[in-house]
C-alpha cells in the first residue's frame, strides 16, 4: 500500500493568514467585498497552483463546494485544460442535483479529461449553509438522501435503465448513455452515526478530518466493521494542512506568526459560528482545541490552531520535513492511503512540501512510481 498525496484548489480565495476575512463579517453584503490580503480565486492564479502540483508530483487536487467558492465542476474543467496529468476530486452536494445528471456529468467529465475525475460527496453539517441552496432537511435525512443519492448514481452508470423508488428519489429508466470509464472513485466523509453505514455501502476512499492518531484509527476501524458487513472494502484518507520547512523551528516560527495574527474577537467569533454547526466532525474539531490559543499542539507535530477560526479541516502538520514524513508514515501505518493536503497561501506551501517532504517519502519508498529527477515520484494511471 503506497501514499496518494493530493493538494487543494482554493477556490474562495487565498492568503498568507488562516483568517479569511469576510467569513464572519456581520453584513452578507461584505463577505463578497475584495479584502486586503487576500488572492482572489481567478483562473490565472487557481492555475499556478494546479500546475505547480501536477509538476511537483500530487496526484490530484480538491476543489471545494459552498457558498463563498467557485463552482468546482466548472473551474475544475477549465483548470484540466491547463494541466496533463494532474486529477481533481471535485467536491459537490447531493441534495442540489439529480443523481441521473450528477452520473451524466460525471461520464462527460471522464472523457472531455481523459479520465482525472475524482468524486467527493459532501452530505453538508450546517443547515442554514444547505438552505441556500434550497435544501431543507434534517442532519440525518441528508444522510439517508445521500444513500439513495449514491445508489442511483452507480445504477445508471451499469450503462443499462435503471429503475429506483425510494424515499428521496423516484427513478424510471435512469441511463447514462456512454457510462465513464474508468468510474471516477467516489470519496466520502462524515463522522455521525448516520454517516458510516452510507460509507460502508458506497464510499472507494472514506476520508476524514485530522485528528491524532488514536482516534483516525478508531475511526478506520469503526468504518472498515462497517464496510466487512456489506462485505466491501473500504480505502482511507485524511484531509490535513502542512507546515513544513528545513528546521522544525522555521515551522513553528510560520505557526506561531499565523495564530499571532488572530485577534481574540475574530476567533470567538469564528467559534460561535462553527459551534452552531450540525457536523460532528466539525464539533470533533472544535473539540481539539476547545477555542484555545494554549495546547495546540495535540500531538507530536499536530497543530489545531487552524481550527480556531477556519471550519472543517483544523489541524496541520508541522515540523521539518522529516518530521512531517514521520508522521504521515505513522498515519499510513494505521491505513491512510490518501492524503488530502493545503497550505497558507497554498502556491507557496506546495512548493515547500513538494520539495521537502516528497522526496523523503520516496526515498522511504512510500510513492507510487520511480523517482525521477529532484526526488519527485513520476505518476502512474490510476486513482480526498
Amino acid at each position: 500500500m503506497t501514499v496518494h498525496l493530493h493538494w487543494f484548489l482554493p477556490t474562495g480565495g487565498d492568503g498568507r493568514t488562516l483568517v479569511d476575512r469576510h467569513a464572519y463579517a456581520s453584513n452578507p453584503v461584505d463577505r463578497v467585498r475584495p479584502v486586503s490580503g487576500v488572492r482572489p480565486p481567478d483562473i490565472e492564479y487557481l492555475a499556478q497552483i494546479a500546475k505547480a502540483a501536477e509538476q511537483l508530483g500530487f496526484e490530484a487536487v480538491l476543489t471545494p463546494t459552498g457558498t463563498w467558492c467557485e463552482d468546482a465542476w466548472l473551474t475544475t474543467v477549465a483548470l484540466a485544460q491547463h494541466t496533463e496529468r494532474l486529477k481533481f476530486l471535485v467536491a459537490f452536494r447531493p441534495g442540489v442535483i439529480s443523481p441521473t445528471l450528477a452520473a451524466q456529468m460525471a461520464a462527460t467529465y471522464e472523457r472531455v479529461t481523459r479520465g482525472r475525475l475524482l468524486l467527493n460527496v459532501v452530505t453538508g453539517g450546517d443547515s442554514a449553509e444547505q438552505r441556500r441552496f434550497g435544501d431543507h432537511l434534517d442532519h440525518d435525512r441528508r444522510y439517508s438522501r445521500t444513500d439513495e443519492f449514491l445508489s442511483v448514481v452507480r445504477g445508471v452508470w451499469s450503462g443499462q435503465p435503471y429503475d429506483f423508488d425510494g424515499t428521496h428519489y423516484q427513478v424510471e429508466g435512469g441511463l447514462t448513455a456512454l457510462p465513464p470509464d474508468p468510474l471516477p472513485e467516489i470519496f466520502f466523509g462524515g463522522s455521525s452515526p448516520a454517516a458510516g453505514p452510507v460509507a460502508a455501502r458506497h464510499a472507494d476512499v472514506y476520508l476524514t478530518w485530522g485528528e491524532p492518531p488514536a482516534q483516525v484509527k478508531e475511526k478506520i476501524d469503526w468504518i472498515r466493521s462497517l464496510a466487512e458487513r456489506e462485505g466491501r472494502t473500504v480505502r482511507f484518507g485524511i484531509r490535513l494542512h502542512t507546515i513544513s520547512r528545513d528546521s522544525a523551528a522555521e515551522a513553528w516560527s510560520t505557526a506561531d506568526r499565523l495564530l499571532g495574527d488572530l485577534d481574540a474577537e475574530t476567533i470567538a467569533a469564528a467559534q460561535a459560528a462553527l459551534g452552531r454547526s450540525e457536523s460532528v466532525g466539525q464539533q470533533r474539531m472544535l473539540a481539539l482545541h476547545g477555542g484555545s490559543r494554549d495546547g495546540l499542539e495535540i500531538s507530536p507535530n499536530l497543530w489545531a490552531g487552524v481550527g480556531l477560526v477556519r471550519g472543517g479541516a483544523g489541524t496541520a502538520l508541522v515540523g521539518s520535513h522529516a518530521e512531517v514524513a514521520d508522521r504521515i508514515e505513522e498515519y499510513h501505518a494505521l491505513g491512510i492511503e490518501h492524503f488530502v493536503l493545503s497550505g497558507y497561501p497554498h502556491l507557496e506551501e506546495a512548493y515547500w512540501f513538494g520539495e521537502g517532504v516528497i522526496p523523503d517519502l520516496a526515498a522511504r519508498g512510500l510513492l507510487p512510481g520511480a523517482a525521477v529527477g529532484g526526488g519527485v515520484p513520476l505518476l502512474v494511471a490510476g486513482g480526498r
